[in-house]
Order: C-alpha cells, then sequence, then structure tokens
C-alpha cells in the first residue's frame, strides 16, 4: 500500500523526526525516527511488510514486534483522516 496523504496534510522534517499539521482541523501529530522511516518507505511506494523490514534493519526490534508497530501508525493516521483513500 502506497501512502498518500490527504491535499490538506503537510509535512516537515525536524531533527527529532517527521511533523504532520493537518490543516483542517489545525492538530499535529510528531513522528520519531522509526516513524519518519515507516511513513517514507510507504509513501516511496513500499508496502506494509517493506517497512517492517526497513525497521528491523535500522533498529533494535524484532519482526514481530516490527510488523505491530506499523500496523498500529498506519491505523492511527487512517483513524486520524490523514491518509488520503
Amino acid at each position: 500500500m502506497a501512502l498518500r496523504f490527504g491535499t490538506d496534510v503537510s509535512t516537515a522534517q525536524t531533527d527529532y523526526g517527521t511533523v504532520l499539521l493537518d490543516r483542517r482541523s489545525g492538530q499535529y501529530w510528531e513522528l520519531n525516527p522509526t516513524g519518519t522511516l515507516v511513513v517514507r518507505t510507504l509513501m516511496e511506494g513500499g508496502e506494509e511488510a517493506d517497512a517492517v523490514d526497513a525497521v528491523v534493519a535500522e533498529f533494535a526490534v524484532g519482526h514481530a514486534q516490527a510488523a505491530e508497530d506499523v500496523a498500529a501508525l498506519v491505523q492511527q493516521l487512517r483513524e486520524a483522516g490523514l491518509i488520503a483513500r
């Protein structure tokens, strides 16, 4: 699943990760480096499995935990209405 944010969502890289701003509501989210890697992998056309592999390769985390974390982040982004359909 390639990830694409809605047109009302702005992203900005910071020293600590990525900030997402929903201009409709004024709410923002700050992604840590792990979340940033997941989002970047998906935005570049990768699937969730690719994001899991990227997290396992970059951070000291097992495959099962990475898969759970990636799925949770994608679900949270969906529930927040940030992902374009």
